[in-house]
């Protein structure tokens, strides 16, 4: 398990949302790229140095410092859609190989390299900045209906990564919780929403629609 590419993003116009920039537009990096737990969210910070969100409501802070995607799923979905997609191509900041992304449970802990551990906390849901981006209609109903939609990581400790580093699990939790089920209670299934409770490493705000689905 490793790190394929480390992927830092650059602002360019986002018509998708009406929002003056976007970062969706990842690219991979030469060296060591410096990775630290950000602010709360709606700063715009990220895990990644030189990296950053600008839909702030949405997207970064502690619980979404870092986005991991596999090049398996990756390679899976240019046969599906006939085009090639480079490292950094959904917008994530890791491309890993051999390693079980969506599977990866809930509060499960990487090491990357020698020095940085990040915490799985959960599931990617399209927008349409990532439809947008992707040039494709349908393309939220499609991702969705998959179910691959990579893990937000928080970094609980940090330091430098790059491309080649190795990929350690060194922490899995005692329950079945993984970031599929997660993203599939989040969309199209929400009666697995109380499944989701047993995560404590869950954040605060699918914790709250968990618990209101199993009142």
């Amino acid at each position: 398990m490793k790190l394929l590419s480390v992927n830092v993003g650059r602002p360019r116009p986002n018509p998708w949302k009406g929002l003056g920039a976007t970062g969706i537009d990842k690219r991979p990096v030469d060296g060591p790229v410096a990775v630290s737990s950000p602010g709360p969210k709606g700063t715009g910070e990220v895990g990644l140095a030189g990296d950053r969100v600008y839909d702030v409501k949405h997207h970064g802070g502690v619980d979404q410092a870092v986005y991991a995607y596999a090049r398996e799923d990756l390679d899976g979905w240019e046969g599906e859609l006939g085009r090639t997609l480079g490292n950094g191509a959904f917008g994530e900041n890791l491309t890993s190989l051999g390693l079980d992304v969506n599977g990866a449970l809930i509060g499960e802990r990487w090491r990357i390299g020698s020095d940085v551990v990040l915490e799985v906390s959960c599931a990617r849901i399209p927008c349409a900045t990532f439809q947008g981006w992707l040039e494709r209609d349908g393309w939220i109903k499609r991702f969705t209906r998959a179910a691959r939609p990579g893990a937000y990581l928080r970094v609980i400790e940090p330091g430098d990564i790059r491309a080649g580093d190795p990929v350690e699990i060194v922490h899995r939790p005692g329950h079945e919780v993984t970031v599929e089920l997660v993203f599939r209670a989040m969309t199209l299934e929400p009666e697995l929403l109380p499944r989701l409770l047993v995560a404590e490493a869950l954040p605060p705000e699918a914790k709250q629609l968990a618990r209101r689905r199993s009142v």
